[in-house]
């Protein structure tokens, strides 16, 4: 499939900020099957996908990809050589054929007018700088969470996604498994009556991480691991990317921890399930605890409550939730959301959903509101690539979860009720506060 890209890869470097050096050559894979023989999608109708991130995660979204007929990856881009010629691998593997191409530096691949779309997944400190230029280089994306390092960059994005007409899908999965989609549904028909409370809980944080210097390992561009984060001496647990030595998920240059790494997920189900009941809050308030040793520092804990115009409010905080909670909805899960009415409530997780009463589940008409259904979020994306429609996921609902992430962590920093204009999108009277909504970047990157 191809759009008509229009960007000279000089002018688009340059606009990206700093040059990469080099020519590129484009090898491309095409297997037997390519040609669109034997039932097989052909070229024509083809989603080209590159990969920026390839870590772990990166690698698990990237094996939906590569099990998708009509979708063919031929680029893998990572800091860490070893990473990405581990995947360059089992990509050619998985086709059977060689000529994935390998990258380190982002902007190489997106200057490829072969590409239709990029899966984005890189530490968080990166995402909204490669989302924005690819979406300047016409390229569609799947872009895991969170959004941005702060509101300012989600904002960023979402302006430049929609000026650009980008299909965008967030990696806020939990939409396209269905017991989420029936939770959200029975809310939105009222089954469990007049919603009035949301209580949100996700893993915790951790605290730890080595800060002792070590020496940067051969095959890895630390400087452009880093990137528009501060400079800092390397330490292992700094930038690994197995899931135990991952401690940069918990380091304020990269991320700010689980409140959005993994608190996105309930929290965007909580703003699906209430609809406009939850365009915005307009009041945060709560507490956390932060380490005072290691290479961590984002709040392990969270306790935080929001309220909104609609005399809705939500609590949101860490595991564990108090025991009134996992008593109330029979659960010992680490994570949920439950939505309280005036006639019953209805909680789900990733392994069921519950609700107070058995007649909630079984009621229904004709006339109930439907969701957005998705049974694959990768599939929802590659369709929407095609059909030019929002996904199940677009940028504006991801940016509005975003939000109340970032907004949670800053009250609990100031300790204090902060008023949100959600308009604007800035604390009301509160200058200190909204200095938080932003950061600068390290030259020379900038939005």
């Amino acid at each position: 499939m191809k759009h008509n890209y229009n960007m000279n890869r000089r002018k688009f470097l340059e606009t990206t900020s700093v040059m990469a050096a080099g020519a590129i050559g484009f090898p491309y894979i095409v297997t037997a099957s390519a040609l669109g023989n034997g039932g097989a999608v052909a070229p024509s109708n083809r989603t080209v996908v590159g990969a920026i991130g390839v870590g772990e995660q990166g690698n698990g979204v990237l094996g939906n990809f590569l099990n998708q007929s009509d979708a063919q990856v031929v680029a893998v881009c990572d800091v860490d050589k070893a990473r990405r010629e581990g995947t360059c691998r089992r990509i050619e593997q998985h086709y059977q054929k060689k000529g994935c191409a390998v990258y380190n530096d982002f902007r190489d691949l997106l200057v490829r007018d072969d590409i239709d779309a990029v899966l984005i997944a890189t530490p968080d400190h990166w995402h909204v700088l490669c989302a924005t230029a690819a979406a300047k280089a016409g390229k569609d994306m799947y872009m895991e969470k969170p959004l941005g390092l702060n509101v300012a960059e989600g904002q960023a994005l979402q302006a430049v996604v929609n000026r650009y007409g980008t299909i965008f899908q967030f990696g806020t999965q939990q939409r396209s498994d269905i017991q989420f989609r029936l939770a959200c549904e029975l809310v939105r028909n009222g089954r469990i009556g007049k919603l009035h409370t949301i209580n949100v809980w996700a893993p915790p944080s951790v605290a730890g991480g080595s800060t002792k210097k070590a020496a940067v390992p051969d095959g890895l561009d630390y400087d452009m691991w880093l990137g528009p984060a501060p400079f800092r001496e390397y330490t292992y647990n700094r930038c690994a990317s197995d899931w135990d030595n991952k401690f940069w998920w918990f380091n304020s240059d990269y991320c700010i921890g689980w409140i959005s790494g993994w608190g996105i997920h309930p929290v965007d189900i909580a703003l699906w399930g209430a609809g406009g009941l939850l365009s915005g809050p307009i009041g945060v308030e709560g507490t956390g605890i932060f380490p005072t040793e290691g290479l961590c520092d984002t709040a392990t804990y969270w306790n935080v409550k929001l309220d909104y115009a609609s005399a809705v409010t939500m609590n949101f905080m860490s595991n564990p939730p108090p025991a009134k909670w996992l008593s109330r909805y029979n659960t010992e899960v680490d994570h949920g959301t439950a939505f309280e009415g005036t006639e019953g409530w209805v909680y789900v997780n990733r392994n069921e959903m519950t609700v107070s009463d058995e007649s909630i589940r079984l009621s229904g008409s004709s006339d109930d509101i439907k969701l957005y259904q998705s049974t694959n979020h990768v599939r929802n994306f590659l369709d929407c690539a095609k059909s030019r429609t929002k996904t199940i996921c677009p940028v504006d609902q991801a940016h509005q979860a975003d939000v109340v992430c970032h907004i949670s962590d800053i009250a609990i920093r100031y300790k204090r009720r902060l008023k949100w204009d959600m308009e604007k999108e800035i604390f009301i009277g509160d200058d200190s506060a909204n200095r938080m909504l932003s950061r600068s970047m390290r030259s020379p990157w900038r939005l």
